[in-house]
């Protein structure tokens, strides 16, 4: 299997307006790919539209919107139509954490929360992947975590919200695997993005901070590759610790996670 060409149709990206969102376009840019950009800021999206067409001369299209919306995805949907848009890769990039005890959270924040690192993801992936697989040369990125690999004491519904991506990710790895489309489950640890400041703290962060380069970088390097696996965990310590999660009992890995979590936290 040859490299993505990225240039035979849209590459769609959601929350694109910073982070990892923006690094993806930024690169699959620079590989000649059309773009949709999704996010909530408008101001933002027109802004790095701007520079990508000027700096790479392709087609930028930017679409503000909310995608923890419960008609977020079909929202969407109709609107890349409407704009006549071929989407050939996806890359569903769009979530938030929150931290803290979960009886003290706040239940509409918890309801967003995973709406869209869930329930948009899942709805997205189902409306584009009858394109994707048709075009069987694209990719279909899902960004994950590397809380995917244990429960995460403070941060109960973020880790499960992961865990559930990279579960369904890499099923559908498997499912598409016939039609030539790569699918990819993408596991950041801790990135210097918006993440923390959407969080409210860095006291969640545990291990050292990557870039958005060193993780978009990997995530592409992946996809080209000509066996490219279901799921990529960014990070040699983060590989590392997610190895020997499995070795652990699940109470004993709960156990462990959750003093390395107060660890960090008291450091905070």
């Amino acid at each position: 299997m040859s490299p993505v060409d990225y240039r035979r149709g849209v590459a769609l990206i959601t929350g694109a307006s910073s982070g990892l969102g923006e690094e993806f376009a930024r690169r699959l840019a620079a590989r000649g790919a059309d773009l949709a950009l999704v996010a909530r800021r408008a101001d933002r999206l027109d802004a790095l539209a701007a520079r990508l067409r000027a700096e790479h001369g392709v087609a930028v299209s930017t679409i503000p919107l909310g995608l923890a919306a419960p008609d977020a995805a079909a929202a969407l949907r109709a609107e890349t139509d409407r704009l006549g848009l071929d989407v050939h890769t996806l890359v569903n990039n769009a979530g938030f954490a929150t931290h803290g005890l979960f009886e003290e959270s706040d239940p509409d924040r918890i309801r967003s929360e995973v709406a869209l690192n869930v329930a948009t993801l899942v709805a997205l992936s189902r409306a584009y992947i009858p394109d994707l697989v048709r075009h069987g040369d694209g990719a279909l990125v899902n960004v994950a975590s590397t809380a995917a690999y244990q429960p995460v004491p403070s941060m109960a519904v973020y880790s499960a919200t992961k865990a559930f991506v990279l579960s369904f990710t890499e099923a559908l790895w498997h499912e598409t695997r016939a039609s030539g489309l790569r699918v990819l489950a993408l596991s950041p640890g801790a990135t210097r993005t918006e993440f923390f400041d959407v969080v409210g703290s860095e006291n969640a962060r545990v291990g050292r901070f990557q870039t958005a380069q060193q993780v978009v970088d990997l995530a592409l390097t992946t996809l080209d590759r000509r066996n490219a696996p279901p799921s990529v965990i960014s990070g040699t310590g983060n590989r590392v610790s997610a190895a020997l999660s499995r070795l652990l009992s699940r109470r004993l890995l709960v156990t462990t996670t959750g003093r390395v979590m107060a660890a960090a936290e008291a450091r905070g």
